[in-house]
């Protein structure tokens, strides 16, 4: 397997299962080599936004879920428009460029509320990075319409780009057990697909160590390569624990040396895949800055506000300061980017 490695080339799916046999550190040297060719340079990015969630009401009911509230429930809402405005305006004095923006498939949103959202946030300056592939197939479902031309209209209204979340795995074995009311894996990529072609740049994700097989892992993997030798739109891969609180999956959290084996494996695979971001909201900002060294790249998001994890209880937090201080303890040099991965200098930055 070493020698594998050194010669550089692209992993079989058997090969790739094989990385697990590695020693952490060994795997760890890989993963790092690898980035450096994709990313030559000693520097680390990561974006100033705000995770919010417009609805905490869905259907979908995921057993892995302790955020989601079903339809008529007491505590179910739908983000008011004075408060959405609030929020707004703090991430604009925070010097954010953009909102990560995703809610769930809730069935009392037609889709003129959606493009009234996007047009709203806009409306602020800022780029919305919004809506998952589960909520975009919902959309159009629900609205009869093509998967390109839902997106065609969330688009014209001012979509910028669209986050990889709602993967979970790629593999209906798995999401038959875990999300069985929510898009397949098939529909997931078709989504990503969809926008790739009109030019729209994504993001993928993998929630892993639940009811998954490390091969299903790597089933997930490679799909996402296959899909971006087709179509060249996805700009980062974000692999993040299961975590268990207040969840009807329960379970226990996988531990930081497989999460650190995981990332350098998706690195390992994901050979045309520009970037790979930790998940220090998972597994805590010393964890995320060994992960640094196992073919990591890029910080993740200030998040200024994060609902979903934080249900399940687990809180870490982190200023843009804490970030950058991070990031330099390890040696390298902090870029602030926008959610399409361009870089700037300054405080303030608007995607257009």
């Amino acid at each position: 397997m070493k020698s594998l490695l050194e010669e550089s080339r692209r992993l079989d799916p058997t090969e790739a299962q094989k990385l697990w046999d590695l020693d952490l550190l060994t795997l760890g040297a890989a993963a790092d080599q690898s980035r450096r060719r994709l990313n030559p340079g000693n520097r680390v990015t990561f974006v100033i936004d705000r995770n919010i969630n417009y609805t905490n009401i869905c259907m979908s009911g995921c057993r892995f879920c302790a955020f989601y509230r079903s339809p008529g429930a007491e505590d179910g809402y739908v983000l008011d428009w004075d408060s959405l405005a609030a929020k707004l305006t703090e991430l604009k004095a925070h010097g954010g460029s953009g909102v990560l923006l995703q809610g769930g498939l809730n069935p009392e949103l037609n889709l003129d509320y959606y493009l009234e959202l996007v047009d709203f946030i806009r409306g602020f300056g800022l780029a919305v990075h919004g809506f998952s592939p589960p909520e975009i197939f919902y959309m159009a479902g629900k609205n009869a319409l093509s998967l390109e031309e839902l997106i065609r209209r969330l688009m014209d209204a001012g979509l910028g780009s669209i986050p990889g979340g709602g993967a979970e795995i790629l593999v209906d074995r798995v999401r038959n057990q875990i999300s069985p009311h929510k898009c397949s894996a098939g529909q997931w990529l078709a989504v990503m697909a969809a926008a790739h072609r009109q030019g729209l740049k994504t993001s993928a994700t993998m929630m892993f160590g639940h009811l998954e097989t490390r091969a299903e892992r790597v089933e997930h993997l490679v799909k996402i390569r296959e899909l971006q030798d087709e179509t060249g739109g996805f700009t980062a891969f974000i692999p993040w624990t299961y975590q268990p609180g207040g969840t009807h999956l329960t379970g226990e959290a996988l531990g930081a040396v497989e999460y650190l084996k995981m990332l350098a494996i998706s690195r390992l695979v994901l050979d045309n895949v520009p970037h790979l971001q930790v998940s220090w909201v998972t597994q805590g900002p010393k964890v995320a800055q060994a992960a640094l060294k196992f073919g990591a790249d890029d910080f993740g998001s200030t998040m200024l506000e994060e609902n979903v994890v934080a249900a399940t209880g687990v809180g870490f937090r982190l200023t843009r300061a804490e970030i950058d201080t991070l990031i330099r303890q390890c040696g390298y040099e902090p870029q602030v980017r926008d959610h399409r991965y361009r870089t700037f200098e300054g405080p303030r930055h608007q995607e257009q």
